[in-house]
């Protein structure tokens, strides 16, 4: 008797601690709403970006955001049915704005790294690209960035690049001087105020062909990496549907159109803002 009496207590104390286990997934799901959810309810999709990286976010001559990442977040909108607004930020700043709330996605050239990955979630990689090297036009000689590992030298990177974190691992007795973007970085070495660039190849061929006669491309690949949406860490359920929309947007019509224009012409660049 004592035995059934026991077994019988047993049983309803797993009984009740499975029902409070099952109330306790119910508030962490309710707390932890994905960002799909909250933006289909909001009817709007802010998207975090930072204009200067060429071909992929700009500015044009009236004041609209364009290129391959803006028509990446306008078919995204397009794809769940809401608005979309565009926040510009310094590049460094936006992970900030994202863990703040202020955005909802970053759709901004943003290589996938582990110590991103740290503080954001990425979808599946959308583009890929290289590291490369620029220097001035007057540089004839240099054909790697090696060459240009001396005392003495400057190396131009736009903080918070992929480029500068691969230029600080790599050039041990160059100089590593900062910047606000890669315009700015781009436009040391035209200016011979730096010795050199690293950067994205896609970005370094749009800077030569803006200035032909300062600028000069080494395109010997120092890396190669990918490119991804960032949404708030944890947000497994909005990376399963970016993943989803990417499956059936990349290489579609509407994606290849995009990639047309914006990569492989460059009849857009006059109506880009100085």
């Amino acid at each position: 008797m004592k035995k059934i009496l026991s077994a019988i207590i047993i049983i309803a104390l797993v009984f009740s601690m499975s029902g409070c286990t099952g109330n306790n997934s119910s508030s962490s799901v309710t707390a932890q709403e994905s960002t799909i959810d909250k933006v289909l309810k909001k009817g709007t999709l802010v998207v975090g970006t930072s204009p200067g990286y060429l071909p992929f976010e700009m500015i044009d001559t009236n004041g609209d955001y364009i290129g391959y990442d803006i028509d990446t977040a306008n078919a995204i909108a397009e794809a769940m049915g809401v608005e979309l607004e565009i926040k510009q930020y310094d590049f460094s700043a936006l992970i900030g704005a994202l863990q703040a709330g202020e955005i909802d996605m970053i759709i901004s050239g943003m290589t996938i790294r582990g110590d991103r990955a740290l503080a954001v979630n990425f979808a599946n990689p959308y583009f890929e690209i290289s590291q490369s090297f620029l220097v001035p036009a007057s540089d004839t000689t240099t054909k790697s960035w090696e060459d240009l590992d001396t005392a003495g030298k400057k190396i131009a990177v736009g903080q918070g690049t992929t480029g500068a974190l691969l230029a600080k691992q790599l050039f041990k007795n160059a100089e590593i001087v900062d910047y606000e973007g890669g315009n700015t970085a781009a436009m040391a070495v035209a200016q011979e105020q730096a010795d050199g660039m690293v950067y994205d190849d896609i970005g370094l061929k749009m800077f030569v062909l803006q200035q032909p006669d300062k600028l000069r491309a080494i395109y010997n690949s120092m890396s190669v990496e990918s490119l991804g949406i960032a949404v708030r860490y944890g947000d497994s359920a909005s990376i399963d549907w970016l993943n989803a929309f990417l499956y059936g947007y990349l290489k579609n019509p509407k994606e290849l159109e995009s990639y047309q224009k914006w990569v492989e012409t460059t009849d857009w660049i006059d109506d880009m803002a100085e």
